[in-house]
């Protein structure tokens, strides 16, 4: 009967071993999330081993199976409660930490009015779309760069389709001018060798796992245009390590890669990033790590406090952006920042606080305004009181940007048909008096930054310094104010109900 080499298995299984190691190694940025997930959390490998002893030792004393079965259920406990309480604690660690390093502003920049942030999001991606003539490829990302000192909203060109995906790669940028409200938009051809979009051997983020840090955080990339060269930059977070009372780890900024058409890779540190001639303009910080580190502060009082007291705690505004939410990000007189206004904890909804960020150092300030001011859920419910005529089942407040002019904080909210397709109007809320003023064009939006007075708003016109004779508030059923209506002089009111028609006169 024939016999089994032992030493011909032993061969096999190194050689389906070896080819299996060289085939993780190559496709290693497949494995990334896993791997990461793994690497910051520290507790596993202590979860492991209290696992592997207790199993072991309960074998001796129960058996296989059954000191098996105590190990894993030792091993699970200690992964999710120990997870858990980590969580908790590299949450307090990360948000201590910011208030620690935050700065104190008395006061928020001003707003550049060269700069106003106009076009939302959602507007900017359908801009983008239809006005795209490549039947072949189609818009992919959204973020906002820099070129020639305007803001635009930039996409990457990227296949469209299976057969286009495995055998084409980026063909191009799409850029969107932010600061106008028609649409401008401006495309770049150009193949780029690591793109956004095509299959994994052209891929920026496969190259990059391969070539740069494999074991750090990326986030979202963004197009740069630079002296008709393109590029492709991705911000990224590094953990540390905290080993006591429990091993956890928290986010750092670790640096920013820049990929050129070429597919040629840049690690830069933050300070690199900063200098290199290409980035100049450019925002560099992550915006997911400003959202976390401000989020992470509601633990400034304590663990026990954000379960029990909520003393202090505080909450990162919920707002309409349409795929789009806080941090945004606006141009100062001073350069980019990241601004991210939080309310209370719990349902009030009143400005707390502004944090600021500059988006090319990552340094953190902290306003706390002197006076009630609220906040940028309310700013929408204003606008849609002082909207008389605007029918809000077609149309919607997207995105309420702080701004602040002349000193004065108000809130950028753009109107948008419920299709994206364009900007209706934008209105600025003042955060004080509540003041609405409602401006339809880009050179009234500059104008307003700019603090002339615009045409149409509260401020002027046939009712300025009047005071209504009636007031008419049309009142939803949970009691909320949907529109207001001002009556003055000798106008009148007429309301119409079913068949029948009623006037009443002032």
């Amino acid at each position: 009967m024939y016999e089994r080499d032992p030493r011909a298995a032993v061969g096999l299984v190194a050689v389906v071993a070896a080819v299996g190691l060289a085939l993780a190694w190559y496709f290693r940025p497949w494995l990334h999330s896993a791997v990461y997930g793994i690497y910051t959390t520290p507790i596993l490998p202590l979860a492991a081993v209290l696992g592997l002893g207790l199993g072991l030792l309960a074998r001796r004393r129960l058996g296989t199976f059954v000191g098996g079965r105590v190990g894993l259920a030792v091993f699970f406990a200690l992964l999710v409660t120990g997870s858990s309480v980590a969580g908790l604690l590299a949450g307090e660690d990360l948000g201590k930490a910011t208030m620690e390093q935050a700065g104190t502003a008395e006061e928020l920049r001003e707003t550049d009015p060269a700069k106003p942030r106009v076009v939302t999001k959602a507007v900017a991606s359908r801009y983008a779309s239809n006005t795209l003539n490549f039947p072949q490829y189609r818009i992919a990302g959204g973020d906002i760069t820099v070129r020639n000192g305007t803001p635009y909203w930039s996409y990457a060109l990227a296949p469209d389709g299976a057969f286009n995906y495995y055998t084409k790669r980026q063909h191009g940028t799409v850029l969107v001018d932010m600061t106008r409200q028609n649409a401008d938009v401006d495309t770049v051809v150009g193949d780029l060798e690591k793109g956004v979009g095509p299959v994994f051997y052209n891929n920026y983020r496969f190259a990059t796992l391969k070539r740069a840090n494999y074991l750090v955080e990326y986030d979202d990339p963004f197009m740069v245009v630079h002296e008709g060269d393109q590029y492709i930059a991705v911000p990224y977070t590094k953990p540390e390590f905290h080993w006591l009372p429990l091993p956890y780890t928290t986010p750092e900024w670790g640096g920013v890669v820049l990929i050129d058409g070429q597919g040629t890779i840049e690690d830069l540190s933050p300070a690199e990033a900063r200098a290199h001639p290409v980035l100049q303009e450019q925002k560099l910080y992550p915006f997911e790590l400003t959202r976390e580190r401000v989020a992470a502060t509601k633990y400034r009082k304590g663990i026990v406090n954000t379960f029990t007291a909520h003393e202090d705690e505080i909450e990162v505004a919920p707002v309409p952006g349409e795929g789009n939410d806080q941090p945004f990000l606006v141009f100062t007189e001073a350069g980019p920042e990241y601004v991210v206004a939080v309310e209370p904890y719990g349902e009030a909804q009143g400005l707390k606080e502004v944090w600021t960020v500059d988006a090319r150092t990552g340094e953190y300030e902290i306003y706390t305004p002197t006076e009630s001011l609220f906040g940028a859920r309310k700013a929408t419910d204003y606008v849609r009181q002082a909207a008389r005529t605007t029918d809000w089942n077609r149309f919607r407040p997207s995105e309420p940007i702080p701004v602040v002019i002349d000193g004065e904080l108000y809130w950028e909210v753009r109107v948008v048909p419920s299709d994206s397709s364009g900007i209706a109007y934008t209105a600025f809320v003042n955060a004080r008096t509540t003041d609405v003023h409602e401006v339809g064009t880009t050179a009234e939006v500059r104008a307003f930054l700019e603090g002339t007075p615009v045409e149409g708003s509260p401020d002027e016109g046939e009712t300025a310094g009047r005071t209504p004779t009636i007031v008419v508030e049309r009142v939803a059923p949970n009691g909320t104010v949907i529109e207001t209506l001002e009556i003055y002089g000798n106008e009148t009111v007429r309301v119409v109900s079913g068949t029948t028609n009623a006037t009443a006169s002032d």
